[in-house]
């Protein structure tokens, strides 16, 4: 008779521990994890728009597209509250968006100049609506090849110049680990925490974990998620096509499993957050694109409809 495989054998250790949970702790497990939604792969669809569809499928929070790119670009904190008052909709937090046009492991100091300056004015945004957290990625998105062997260097240094700008607004700094096909350092779970040590500033203490990432990086999604316990401040999600939710051959209950486990449903500060951007190396160019209203709705009701349906089974 074969025995399992190493996935399954850390996949039964989380139902074992969640199990438990059930049954030793179930007033833990009351609280639901909180879905939020990263806009930015809406292209250039008007918030408001947006804010409507997330709300009609009993979304209640959106990560922003950090969009202010210069002083007079981005979202308008007076404009922007009011529209998300009339949803009845809140920020769980900011989506950093780090090319390599303005990024901190750059080898031109004008660009990391950028960087800072970019990291700065989105804080300010963050604050003004109320964010929880700032996504950092500590490289270039849509450059997989490495400058020289000082990039982690570069961008720890040029981070500390702000890391204790975080602190002052009020705002998590989340470190995004993502796959070598699209950045060029950084890409797992332990390679954020490396990361956040040689920053060394409370303003720069969490990560922002992303499945598809994970997918081809971690040993195995759950454990990490589980290693990640008090740290893991937002999670994005999309099936392994990249898709929505239900698509693909996602194990989506370990996951849900694992979240639990750490406690994240009670955690106030802690989303769950789709991010179906389809597949490439460069997802970037989707910002810009023309959108398309159907689709849009579509792909979120179906993710929103499958992770409850599977949170309430899993319960």
């Amino acid at each position: 008779m074969m025995g399992p495989q190493n996935y399954e054998v850390e996949n039964k250790k989380i139902l074992d521990d969640f199990k438990d949970l059930l049954e030793n702790k179930p007033e833990k497990t009351k609280k639901r994890i909180k879905l939020s939604w990263s806009n930015w792969g809406f292209g250039m669809e008007p918030l408001e728009d947006s804010l409507k569809r997330l709300s009609n499928n009993g979304i209640s929070y959106i990560e922003l597209h950090g969009n202010r790119y210069g002083p007079d670009l981005g979202y308008g904190s007076g404009e922007t509250k009011k529209i998300l008052s009339e949803y009845n909709m809140k920020v769980s937090g900011i989506c950093g968006m780090f090319s390599a046009e303005s990024e901190l492991s750059s080898n031109s100091p004008t660009v990391r100049q950028r960087a800072v300056d970019y990291i700065r004015r989105n804080l300010e945004l963050g604050h003004e609506l109320g964010a929880k957290y700032f996504l950092v990625v500590p490289g270039a998105v849509g450059r997989s090849d490495a400058y020289d062997d000082m990039e982690f260097a570069r961008s720890v240094e040029t981070l500390k110049i702000v890391a204790d700008d975080f602190k002052k607004a009020g705002i998590k700094g989340a470190i995004e680990p993502i796959r070598s096909a699209e950045v060029s350092f950084c890409h797992t779970f332990s390679d954020a925490k490396k990361y956040i040590k040689e920053v060394g500033s409370p303003g720069i203490q969490h990560i922002n974990g992303d499945i598809y990432h994970m997918l081809v990086e971690e040993s195995h999604i759950g454990k990490a998620i589980i290693d990640a316990e008090g740290i893991l401040t937002n999670l994005h999600m999309a099936d392994t096509n990249r898709d929505a939710l239900g698509g693909g051959f996602l194990d989506l209950d370990t996951v849900i499993r694992a979240l639990y486990i750490i406690g994240y449903n009670n955690d106030d500060s802690a989303f769950v957050t789709p991010e179906p951007l389809g597949p490439g190396g460069d997802p970037y160019p989707a910002m810009y694109g023309r959108p398309d209203g159907d689709k849009l709705d579509r792909l979120v009701s179906r993710t929103a409809e499958y992770f409850k349906e599977r949170e309430e089974e899993v319960l």
